[in-house]
């Protein structure tokens, strides 16, 4: 009894640690909105919501395809799993977004949140046009956000990979099924806990504004995915 009551602590509090990387990756992600759309801003055309959960959802089938086909595997490589085909993703996304806004809207991508690039060290602010907040993917953008997909895999990886050890010896013949649907459950309820915290617009890890919401959406993420995991255990138990 008390080794299951560990085991089930030890679930719940993965869940937990998976939901918070899936809130966490949303803050990397250059989340553009309809100012991006209209190259007023930095990032992607799209909202928090679906960037974290249509980046985290490809990162779902390549987890579930490494452990459909290895369920043997290690955790860590469910994870890498779902962290690499969430990058792969996002990383598509941007570089089809950055050759409209350079070759179809003819912008020169540029920060208006740091003066330089912090990873080319070029300068930004002489090409920000007057009245945008930037535009295009600059690449401190695209570097942030490729970790931040690979943030929101891994936590989704994590997620399934700790559902499917719980529910399979329930139900055998439905549990991919079943964890799979809870895993977007997860994702899109920690996708929208930031969209409240960003508040619009976000370029990445190098905007002030990471900093200062982070901290206050990880510690609700850390609480509402723990409830999910709480929640996720208590279904496991009907099905008994």
């Amino acid at each position: 009894m008390v080794v299951f009551a560990t085991t089930t602590l030890i679930d719940i509090l993965l869940i937990g640690l998976s939901g918070t990387l899936i809130c966490l990756a949303v803050h990397f992600i250059p989340v553009g909105g309809a100012p991006a759309a209209m190259a007023q801003a930095t990032g992607i055309g799209t909202g928090t919501v679906e960037l974290a959960a249509g980046s985290g959802l490809v990162g779902l089938i390549t987890s579930s395809y490494m452990y459909a086909y290895e369920p043997k595997a290690a955790m860590l490589l469910v994870m890498a799993a779902g962290a690499m085909g969430a990058a792969i993703m996002l990383a598509s996304t941007m570089l089809a977004g950055g050759l409209i806004y350079a070759y179809g809207v003819a912008v020169p991508f540029a920060s208006a949140q740091v003066k330089k690039d912090p990873i080319t060290g070029e300068r930004q602010d002489n090409y920000v046009s007057k009245g945008t907040q930037g535009q295009g993917i600059p690449t401190i953008c695209f570097v942030s956000g490729v970790v931040g997909a690979a943030l929101g895999g891994a936590g989704g990886g994590l997620i399934y990979f700790v559902l499917m050890q719980y529910y399979t010896p329930l139900i055998a013949g439905s549990a991919a099924a079943v964890a799979g649907v809870f895993t977007m459950g997860v994702f899109y309820v920690n996708s929208v806990i930031p969209s409240y915290g960003v508040g619009g617009t976000i370029e990445g890890v190098h905007d002030p504004k990471f900093r200062r919401v982070v901290p206050k959406d990880v510690f609700t993420s850390v609480i509402v995915s723990m409830l999910c995991g709480v929640v996720a255990i208590l279904i496991a138990g009907g099905m008994v």
